[in-house]
């Protein structure tokens, strides 16, 4: 693996298949209809409050898990929260823009 795969990370490792316009116009709707879920000042609060205690999240993946511990155990001071963490939160803020700007200050 070169240097420049390391630095960018899994992306530079996965090749990503073409997404077509359906799957595209399915992601959008998906978007669309996750704005109907609007949250108070006060329970967006709440969430804070919460993320100040505990900011983990647990998930299970086979897949993911196996690829991470294979760059564990051949790369050099790879961390696999770290890099389990980059991904994620460049997923999200994809998927999910406008929630992900509401929490801009955590």
């Amino acid at each position: 693996m070169s240097d420049n795969a390391l630095g960018r990370g899994l992306d530079a490792l996965i090749q990503k298949p073409e997404t077509t316009k359906k799957q595209k116009k399915n992601v959008k709707s998906e978007n669309e209809n996750n704005n109907n879920y609007a949250l108070s000042d006060e329970k967006i609060q709440e969430i804070k409050d919460e993320i100040e205690k505990n900011p983990r999240i647990s998930l299970w993946s086979a897949k993911s898990a196996a690829c991470l511990r294979y760059l564990k155990k051949t790369t050099p001071e790879f961390s696999i929260s770290s890099e389990a963490s980059y991904i994620l939160e460049e997923a999200i803020a994809k998927k999910y823009p406008e929630i992900w700007d509401i929490f801009e200050d955590l």
